[in-house]
C-alpha cells in the first residue's frame, strides 16, 4: 500500500489566506494613521510609511479599489509623478537632483489614503489624531518661551526644525477642528475647546504672517458660508487685538502690506528670478533641488541675500524646479479636490449627512494651504506636505465609504468589522 499524505481542503486554504490579507489590511490602515501621527520626527513617520505600503501589498488581494471613483486624482498624481522623473532625468545636475526626487515617497500619503482610508469612521479617527498632536505640539511650542523662544529672531517650532513647518501644521489641523467646532455632530466639549485656544495661540505667537494671513481668509468664508452677520463682529475683535496683542506680534501685523521690509522685499526679488528660471526652461524646470544652487544666476541685484534654500512661494517653486506642466498637475488636483469638498458639503448640508464638517475643513484647509503657499514654500515642507496630501485624499475616502461603493470580500469585512 501507498502511503498519501493528508490534503488540506482548498476551502481552507483559501480561508486562511483571506483572513491573512485582511489583517494585513488592518495592519496597513493603522500604519497609515501612525505615520501621520509622527511627521513631528520624519525618520518615525517614513519608518510607517513604509510599513504601509509593506503591508498594503500583502493584503492588495483583499482590496477591491473602486479606481474609476478617483480617476479625477489619480490621473494628476500619476502624471505629477512620472514629470518628477522626468525633471530629474533632464536636470541641470541629475546626481544632485535624485536625493530631491524623495517627494515620490511622500507621494505615497495620498496613493495609500485612496486606497486604504474607506468611510467617515476611518477619516474621523485619523483627524482626530492629527488634531490632538497639533494640540500637543501647540503645548510644546509656547513651553519653549519659557526657555528663551518666542522673539522673531528665536521663534517657538515645536519640536520641528522650522517654525515655518510648525505653523503648516497647525494651520491645517486649525481648520479641521474649527469646521467641527461649527458644523460638527456632537457638542463641542471642554477638550476640543482646549485644543483650539491652544492651537490658535501658537499660530498667533508663532509670528508666521503667511499662517495668520491663510487663516483670516478661510475663517471669512467660513463666516460667510455659516454666519454672514458675524462678519461685523471683525472691528471690534480687531480693536481688542490692538489692545491686549504684544508688541512682537503689533510689529509683525503692521509689516504685513509694508512692501520696504526685508523679508517683504526679498520675497518680490524672489519672485523675479523665478519667473526667469521658468521662462528658461518652462517644460520640466530647472530640476529638483535647482533653484538652491542656480539662485545666484538669476538674483536681482538688491536682493537681501545671495542665497535662498527656496523661493518662499510653492507655485513659483514647483514651476521653476519641476516646470509648468507639474505646476497644472498640482493645481489640478487641488482644484478637482476642492470642487468635490463643496459638492460633499453642500450635499450633506442639504440632505442633513453626518460628513459636512469634514468637508467643510477639506474646503477651509486646502484653501489656507494654498494661499500660505503664495508666501512659504509650504509644499516642499515635508511634514506639512503630508498633512496636505490626507487632506485631498478626504473627500475620495468618505466617497468610497458610501453603500454603493464595490464591498470587499466576506473576510475583510469581518476582520475590519464593516
Amino acid at each position: 500500500m501507498v502511503y498519501q499524505a493528508p490534503t488540506i481542503p482548498t476551502t481552507i486554504v483559501t480561508s486562511a489566506t483571506e483572513r491573512f490579507q485582511a489583517k494585513a489590511v488592518r495592519l496597513a490602515q493603522r500604519c497609515y494613521g501612525l505615520h501621520l501621527w509622527t511627521i513631528f520626527g520624519i525618520a518615525l513617520s517614513n519608518i510607517f510609511l513604509g510599513l504601509t505600503g509593506v503591508a498594503t501589498a500583502l493584503g492588495s488581494p483583499a482590496l477591491r479599489v473602486p479606481w474609476r471613483r478617483m480617476r479625477q486624482v489619480m490621473i494628476p498624481l500619476g502624471m505629477y509623478a512620472f514629470l518628477i522623473v522626468v525633471s530629474v532625468l533632464t536636470s541641470y545636475d541629475s546626481q544632485l537632483s535624485l536625493p530631491k526626487g524623495r517627494e515620490l515617497l511622500s507621494l505615497g500619503t495620498l496613493f495609500l489614503g485612496l486606497i486604504l482610508i474607506r468611510g467617515e469612521s476611518e477619516v474621523r479617527r485619523i483627524v482626530d489624531g492629527i488634531i490632538v498632536l497639533a494640540a500637543l505640539l501647540s503645548l510644546f511650542g509656547l513651553g519653549q518661551m519659557l526657555f528663551g523662544f518666542g522673539d522673531i529672531n528665536n521663534r517657538i517650532r515645536g519640536p520641528f526644525s522650522h517654525y515655518m513647518t510648525f505653523a503648516g501644521v497647525l494651520l491645517m489641523a486649525d481648520l479641521l477642528l474649527v469646521a467641527q467646532m461649527f458644523y460638527g455632530k456632537t457638542r463641542a466639549g471642554a477638550l476640543r475647546w482646549a485644543a483650539l485656544i491652544l492651537i490658535n495661540l501658537a499660530l498667533v505667537m508663532g509670528l508666521t504672517r503667511s499662517a495668520w494671513v491663510a487663516l483670516i481668509l478661510a475663517l471669512t468664508i467660513l463666516l460667510v458660508v455659516r454666519a454672514p452677520k458675524l462678519l461685523a463682529a471683525y472691528i471690534p475683535a480687531t480693536l481688542l487685538f490692538l489692545v491686549l496683542a504684544p508688541v512682537p506680534v503689533i510689529h509683525r501685523v503692521q509689516s504685513i502690506p509694508d512692501l520696504t521690509d526685508i523679508s517683504n522685499y526679498d520675497r518680490l526679488c524672489m519672485a523675479e528670478a523665478a519667473l526667469h528660471m521658468i521662462r528658461e526652461r518652462p517644460l520640466f524646470g530647472l530640476g529638483p533641488g535647482m533653484v538652491a544652487e542656480r539662485y545666484p544666476i538669476y538674483r536681482h541685484p538688491t536682493a537681501p541675500r545671495q542665497e535662498v534654500p527656496h523661493l518662499h512661494n510653492a507655485f513659483l517653486q514647483t514651476a521653476a524646479e519641476e516646470g509648468l506642466l507639474a505646476l497644472a498637475c498640482y493645481l489640478w488636483i487641488m482644484a478637482a479636490t476642492l470642487l468635490l469638498a463643496y459638492r460633499g458639503f453642500r450635499h450633506d448640508e442639504s440632505t442633513g449627512g453626518q460628513a459636512s464638517d469634514l468637508y467643510l475643513g477639506v474646503f477651509l484647509a486646502l484653501l489656507a494651504f494654498n494661499f500660505a503657499g503664495l508666501f512659504e514654500d509650504n509644499w516642499g515642507d515635508t511634514e506639512v506636505q503630508r498633512i496636505a496630501l490626507f487632506i485631498v485624499a478626504i473627500p475620495y475616502c468618505l466617497m468610497n465609504g458610501e453603500k454603493d461603493s464595490p464591498e470587499p470580500s466576506p473576510e475583510l469585512s469581518e476582520e475590519l468589522g464593516s
